[in-house]
This record gives C-alpha cells, structure tokens and sequence, in this order.
C-alpha cells in the first residue's frame, strides 16, 4: 500500500535529462501546463531516484515538442520564473483543495 499513488490513474511520464557530465537521470513529470497569455508551455519534475523522500526537489522547464523530439529550456529569467512558480502554486492549491467542487 506504501507504493499506491492516489489519483494516479495513469503510468508517470519518465524522461531523461543529461547533467554537467553527460549523464542521463531519469525524472518523473509531475505536470505541465501553459501561461495564460502566452505560446510557452511548462513542465514540473522529479527526480526518481532521490535517496531522501522529504529531499524532493521539483525543477521547472520550459519545453517545445516537435512530434517525438522534446527541447527542455532552463528558465534563466526571473520574471518568467515568478510567472511558473506562480502558476504552478496555483494548480496546486487547486487540485490539493479544489477537488470535487466542480
């Protein structure tokens, strides 16, 4: 039962992202979504293999799909940075409490 994720009725996306040294680590996304007002599309991730649970860190992209092909951009700017983490807080706080209010 420690394994069962609630409300994940589908497999996690898994992708592969190289660090500073080559190497490919996997992550899981946890969410995309786009900015109102704008053609950018976001994604949340996880590692998988974090050793400490409580350690999780959610790294954010800004990524563009072409067919099968995925481009990940770091968000280097800091006002696109406050526009995700605030886009991002909000569909959280929606999905954690907005649950069933439809």
């Amino acid at each position: 039962m420690a394994n069962e994720q609630i409300g994940m009725d589908e497999e996690p996306e898994i992708i592969y992202i190289p660090d500073d040294e080559g190497n490919e680590e996997e992550f899981e996304v946890i969410m995309k979504f786009e900015v109102d007002g704008s053609d950018s599309k976001y994604m949340m991730v996880v590692p998988l293999d974090s050793e400490d649970e409580e350690a999780d860190e959610v790294y954010a992209f800004r990524y563009e799909e072409d067919g099968d092909d995925l481009q990940l951009f770091m968000i280097e700017d800091d006002e696109e940075w406050a526009i995700v983490e605030e886009t991002f807080n909000t569909l959280v706080d929606e999905l954690d409490g907005g649950a069933g209010n439809d």
